[in-house]
């Protein structure tokens, strides 16, 4: 009965986002131009963030059971006066695009690393001392351009925070792996981050870049994980560790649940099918065009995800202490996100004649040529805050958005683009979704992790300066 009760508990989830392909819509063809906006549509948005910034600081009861209520709250406030103002075409519409063409598909990716990877438990106890804590980053580094950053921060977080559970404070050390594994490790690939996998699919070749990158993503993990080590390696001299080791060795290190490898493959696989696949076939639904490959890539991302609950040993996810709580939390919060986002992302893409325009006018330089350090800086700073997927898309479009042109003669702009929207994902904990999972865990764990703002002060002390030095040497 237990073990029937852990498969019903565990595949609730998974279940969920089935059904939420199959959720009815109506056609509506309606759709709106963000210049007609002005940046008081922009409000849900910022609630939503504040609130995810100073809710838990001011009221931490309210917001750990009703975040989920906050965040359709927000959702609302935007939606119905949308609809009021534009018209119930409109606004269903735009809905209706925001979730098959964004949500769903990101949730559906999410869901499937987020299981797999919980599905793997490192036997063994590692001892979480400077060195191996800075190896397990670097190796983090490493796997996040070939398995995502999701991927490699659902595989390696619970072994990370378990190989230091006896150390004083482990905060910094999640910080880090969020600065590191979660993002700057993501940039050589398209498999690496949402961003680059978005250009990849307008036609940037899928070595691009990791031929124009590699230096300054080589200069950002290497500073981050000398600087990781110093600290490390003070606390540890420090504080030391607990007198009793909450994970005692027992056996030597290996795997469980190792049949979930060869499923992380099957996800990689099916996401970069995905983008090489090229089919004419196109479902209209609801005004939102969805491909037969995206299309096949959600139903297999599915199917992995049911696989692995069929197939990994319930043992392996309470050795984990596997739990649907951070899966949960970013469903929900980024499920207000995506809906909020829409005006903001709209009234961008207005470019000059939208609301936002000194944005877009300030990456271009008096003689009309594009300036790469506002292209970095721009997309960078927008890609904190916003989902840095679309902000990809805005300042790529914005740079005249030929790929080929891209790819050589403004081979610095789309540098500077895709650096500035995966790098500074790690300024905020929303400015790149594994960000706020590896968050959640940690917390779950018992790790303290900084506030919202507490976080930023980390970033901007750490992050900020070393992206100043890029600047100077990469994007003048």
């Amino acid at each position: 009965m237990k073990k029937m009760a852990t498969r019903v508990k565990l595949l609730r989830w998974p279940t969920a986002a089935l059904l939420a392909l199959a959720w009815p819509c109506a056609a509506f063809a309606a759709s709106f131009d963000g210049s007609q906006l002005s940046v008081i549509w922009a409000i849900p948005f910022v609630g939503i963030l504040l609130s995810i910034a100073l809710c838990p600081l001011l009221v931490p009861a309210i917001w750990h059971h009703h975040f989920g209520k906050i965040s359709a709250a927000w959702s609302l406030a935007f939606f119905l006066p949308f609809a009021a103002m534009f018209g119930a075409g409109v606004a269903t519409s735009s809905l209706v695009h925001a979730l098959l063409a964004e949500y769903i598909p990101f949730i559906i990716l999410l869901t499937a690393l987020f299981t797999v990877a919980g599905g793997i438990y490192i036997r063994g106890n590692l001892h979480g001392s400077p060195a191996l804590n800075t190896g397990i980053l670097a190796t983090g580094a490493v796997l996040a351009s070939f398995m995502g950053t999701t991927g490699a921060s659902m595989l390696l977080i619970r072994p990370l925070i378990r190989a230091n559970d006896n150390r004083v404070h482990g905060a910094h050390i999640v910080v880090f792996f969020i600065f590191i594994v979660s993002n700057a490790g993501g940039a050589l690939t398209p498999l690496g981050d949402p961003p680059l996998f978005l250009g990849f699919l307008k036609g940037v070749d899928f070595f691009w870049t990791v031929g124009y990158i590699l230096p300054e993503t080589t200069f950002l993990v290497g500073s981050l994980l000398a600087i990781f080590y110093f600290l490390d390696s003070w606390f540890y001299r420090r504080e030391g560790v607990l007198p009793v080791d909450p994970t005692p060795d027992t056996k030597r290190i290996g795997f469980d649940g190792a049949i979930n490898f060869w499923l992380l493959g099957a996800v990689v696989g099916l996401v970069l099918i995905s983008g090489f696949w090229k089919s004419s076939i196109v479902f209209h639904l609801a005004g939102t065009d969805v491909g037969l490959p995206g299309l096949v890539r959600d139903i297999g991302l599915i199917f992995v995800t049911f696989i692995s609950l069929k197939l990994t040993p319930d043992k392996v996810y309470e050795d984990n202490q596997f739990s649907w709580g951070p899966m949960l939390e970013v469903a929900k919060l980024f499920a207000g996100i995506f809906l909020t986002i829409i005006p903001v992302i709209a009234m961008l893409r207005a470019g000059l004649n939208g609301p936002f325009s000194a944005i877009v006018s300030a990456v271009t330089r008096p003689d009309g040529q594009p300036d790469p350090a506002m292209y970095f800086w721009a997309s960078g700073f927008l890609s904190s805050f916003l989902d840095n997927a679309p902000t990809y898309l805005v300042f790529f479009n914005t740079a005249g958005g030929d790929p080929k042109v891209l790819m050589t003669t403004m081979a610095s702009t789309l540098a500077a683009i895709s650096a500035g929207s995966v790098f500074m994902g790690a300024n905020t904990y929303i400015g790149n979704a594994p960000n706020m999972m590896v968050k959640s865990i940690a917390e779950e764990r018992g790790v303290k992790m900084p506030s919202f703002f507490g976080y930023m002060l980390w970033s901007g002390g750490i992050l900020v300066p070393l992206f100043v030095i890029m600047t100077f040497i990469w994007f003048k």
